[in-house]
């Protein structure tokens, strides 16, 4: 059961990290040209997670009547700490939104990439993660793989754009790059220091929570922006029509919804590092549909820091299956080993 659910919330995972980008940069190719609220839409989505939360609390009434249910299993120690990650993910939704309203999909992908460095240096720090030198090789193949992309910034800069911008997304998207490699470890950590059991509706009850305070971070500076007076304005003049601009915006809000639902589900069923890595492992994809759907420029820099971020998975994985064959074995020896011993 914690395998299948495991592989449903990498498949959310999957489908957040590539189609939440390309439906951002759509937006902002087509006139969209309000930062919070791309933000906004990374967790505005969050009502969605009141659907299986009420199924949940009505499948627990029905199983035990006679007891009373709780609404909500979230301790004010876990609720506090899904406040506070919820702020930050607030903050790093507004970096990221900004990186790629200025960088084509293929490079800020990239760069999002070497979030796996950070993350792991935090979950080092954090949840006492141990590495390997399979791992430790990994880390430094995505960070240089996302360096070698500054090295040369006119390649594929957006017509109209002029070096300053696109260094300034490169900057930002950097930046909400080693923040969410925080966060990741920190919900890790949450996890860890809940002092309660941790299961499955716990962590949707975390990840509403926190989006919630991460969506009404948003709305604030929404308000403070004058952004929801020109929404409408916007979906008026948007290339695609008045119709598509709203089909975007909710198709959005649920894509990205996928995306945090399968972020927090993996840390829950193995760790941050995982789930750093399975958003690292999308980047191929997301990187071939740029091309397709955007026709971005695939330069020399991008094919290096690809061949380099995919030396880097596969140095991790590979660093993986050892090391669990090495814990098999020697759990393996450990069993045999008192029964071979001769009784007195």
């Amino acid at each position: 059961m914690k395998l299948a659910l495991l592989l449903i919330n990498v498949t959310l995972l999957f489908i957040g990290t590539c189609g939440g980008p390309l439906l951002m940069r759509l937006y902002f190719t087509h006139g969209g040209k309000r930062i919070w609220f791309s933000s906004w839409l990374e967790t505005g989505g969050w009502p969605i997670l009141l659907i299986p939360l009420t199924i949940a609390y009505v499948r627990r009434r029905l199983s035990k009547p006679s007891t009373p249910t709780k609404i909500f299993y979230m301790k004010p120690l876990l609720f506090l700490a899904s406040t506070v990650v919820g702020i930050l993910s607030g903050v790093d939704n507004y970096l990221y939104a900004y990186g790629v309203a200025l960088l084509p999909v293929s490079t800020s992908s990239l760069v999002i990439a070497s979030q796996l460095a950070f993350t792991a240096g935090f979950a080092f720090l954090l949840v006492k993660q141990k590495f390997t030198s399979y791992s430790i090789n990994a880390v430094v193949l995505l960070s240089v793989g996302a360096g070698v992309l500054a090295l040369h910034t006119s390649g594929d800069r957006p017509a109209g754009e002029s070096n300053r911008q696109y260094l300034l997304g490169f900057f930002l998207t950097l930046g909400a790059s080693v923040l969410y490699g925080f966060v990741l470890p920190l919900v890790e950590y949450s996890y860890k220091k809940a002092r309660q059991e941790i299961s499955y509706t716990l962590v949707m009850e975390f990840q509403m929570v926190m989006c919630f305070f991460a969506t009404a971070l948003c709305t604030v500076a929404m308000i403070v922006n004058n952004d929801f007076q020109a929404i409408a304005r916007e979906a008026r003049e948007f290339d695609l029509g008045e119709a598509k601009y709203y089909v975007v915006v909710v198709v959005s809000a649920i894509i990205w919804q996928c995306f945090f639902i399968g972020v927090v589900g993996v840390i829950f069923c193995s760790s941050s590092l995982l789930s750093a890595i399975m958003i690292a492992l999308s980047l191929p994809v997301t990187e071939v549909l740029a091309v397709i759907f955007f026709n971005e420029k695939f330069t020399s820099e991008k094919g290096v820091s690809l061949g380099l971020s995919l030396w880097g998975f596969v140095s991790y994985f590979y660093g993986e299956i050892k090391l669990k064959k090495k814990l098999k074995k020697n759990t393996e020896t450990e069993t045999v080993a008192p029964s071979s011993t001769p009784e007195p």
